[in-house]
């Protein structure tokens, strides 16, 4: 991509939140899945786990070290034994360079 000025290609390079950021799942509410997209703004280790109302962890969906950036899971609303969950509210929990940012998400049957 060619760019008439340097300002321009400035405007045009997206700009990363100094902190984690997990955003608004979509749908929510969801039935079966449930899209989660998150930004992080160094390379390191990303932990990301469903619990539910009660503080149980339900699932882990993320578990491994990424890049910088912009990322996105997806949720199929089963847990760890691969089973449906029942109807409710979760908590989606991002943890990433010593930072947490949590999300509530309800899946409706």
């Amino acid at each position: 991509m060619l760019y008439q000025d340097q300002e321009e290609a400035l405007n045009t390079i997206p700009i990363l939140p100094q902190n984690p950021v997990l955003y608004s799942n979509y749908p929510n509410p969801f039935n079966p899945s449930t899209t989660i997209e998150f930004s992080i703004p160094q390379t390191g280790q990303v932990n990301m786990n469903i619990y539910n109302i009660r503080g149980q962890r339900v699932k882990s969906l993320q578990n491994s070290v990424l890049e910088r950036g912009y990322h996105r899971v997806v949720w199929d609303g089963k847990d760890e034994s691969n089973r449906s969950v029942a109807s409710g509210v979760y908590f989606i929990k991002l943890e990433s360079g010593g930072k947490t940012s949590i999300r509530k998400a309800m899946l409706l049957k």
